[in-house]
């Protein structure tokens, strides 16, 4: 199985932004993390970060092909990127929804996701745990497509 990581905006500064709120885990140790676990799980994953709205798109087109799900961590695109939204949904990509804290309690701008209704599911709040679970979830679900 085939997984695509996306995380967006800021989250190459993992580690050192707001530990407090996003922990001491930087992008790199997270991506290794995420991919020792795929190779327990059969899977194989592609990760990547970008702060740019069209780059993000660009990326999914690019894996589309490749890809049996998609894990993306939209990050602030989560309230307002509906163009990210429609190339999810036009590419036809199998999706999760994932951030590192529960977008519930935070800021009220933060409460409204228009990335979660092209997602089968959303894991928020557990860190980087909430990955680990978007993971096993995409291979549990998604494994047959």
């Amino acid at each position: 199985m085939n997984i695509l990581i996306v995380h967006g905006p800021n989250l190459h500064l993992l580690g050192t932004r707001e530990p407090e709120l996003y922990g001491s885990t930087t992008l790199k140790q997270l991506d290794a993390r995420l991919k020792a676990r795929a190779a327990g799980l059969n899977a194989r994953l592609r990760c990547f970060q970008s702060n740019c709205e069209g780059e993000i798109i660009d990326i999914m087109t690019a894996n589309a092909g490749w890809a049996h799900a998609l894990i993306i961590n939209p990050a602030a695109y989560t309230h307002y990127s509906y163009a990210i939204r429609d190339a999810i949904k036009a590419l036809g990509l199998k999706a999760v929804e994932v951030h590192l804290t529960d977008i519930l309690k935070r800021e009220t701008f933060r409460k409204t996701s228009v990335i979660r209704p092209v997602c089968a599911t959303q894991f928020k709040g557990e860190g980087t745990v909430s990955y680990m679970k978007a993971l096993e979830y995409c291979v549990k679900n998604f494994k047959d497509n």
